[in-house]
């Protein structure tokens, strides 16, 4: 499903029922924010997927909805942003059918355009490789908050792109998600994806 570079993904990408490839095919694919004309853009390298109601790790487990997961159960296509530990914002994106909560968390990413709007974003200094790495880090460089959560991610301002890339098929990896021990058995699921030797993927190096 090929979509020229700065035209939005269309809804059919988001609308899919497989949460697992939707979440591999976003490697290689491009965020793209512009708040208060501070044009940021990032390609994705590394997402884990969570799939809705019968999925431990997921905010949705069970059927659970509250003000903060109800965008969860909207359409597909849409932003979903939280605060975890107080601290960081989360970006997530919906997929699948309204009442179908399947959400995809972007935990990494490589920046391409705006990196000095990005360190003037995070307080950094050096646009290193922690500047994208992590999904806190990811919503701070590309100026993604709560505030963003429930967007469409098929309208201008901030949305998602392709420029024709995409990774070789040898170049991914699915590993199980991180931070979800919480999730029991559904910790163990391999429903990570990540670019192997991107140095702006989180956790501990990955090879081959």
């Amino acid at each position: 499903m090929h979509t020229t570079a700065n035209q939005p993904l269309s809804s059919g990408f988001y609308d899919r029922s497989d949460v697992l490839t939707i979440a591999r095919e976003l490697l290689g694919k491009i965020i793209v924010t512009n708040f208060n004309g501070e044009l940021t853009t990032a390609r994705i390298v590394e997402t884990e997927a969570y799939a809705g109601v019968t999925d431990k790790a997921s905010h949705a487990y069970g059927g659970r909805r509250t003000a903060r997961t109800e965008v969860m159960y909207g359409e597909a296509g849409v932003a979903y942003v939280y605060l975890c530990y107080g601290i960081h914002q989360m970006f997530n994106i919906v997929t699948n059918k309204v009442d179908i909560p399947h959400a995809i968390l972007i935990r990494g990413a490589e920046p391409l355009t705006g990196i000095p709007v990005m360190l003037q974003r995070t307080g950094k200094k050096t646009a290193d490789f922690t500047l994208t790495r992590g999904p806190g880090n990811v919503a701070k460089a590309l100026g993604i908050n709560t505030s963003r959560t429930g967007h469409s991610l098929l309208e201008d301002k901030f949305y998602l792109t392709s420029d024709g890339f995409v990774p070789p098929e040898e170049d991914i990896i699915a590993t199980p998600r991180i931070g979800v021990d919480y999730a029991g058995a559904d910790a163990l699921l391999p429903y990570r994806f990540v670019i192997i030797n991107n140095k702006y993927v989180s956790g501990k190096p990955i090879r081959k």
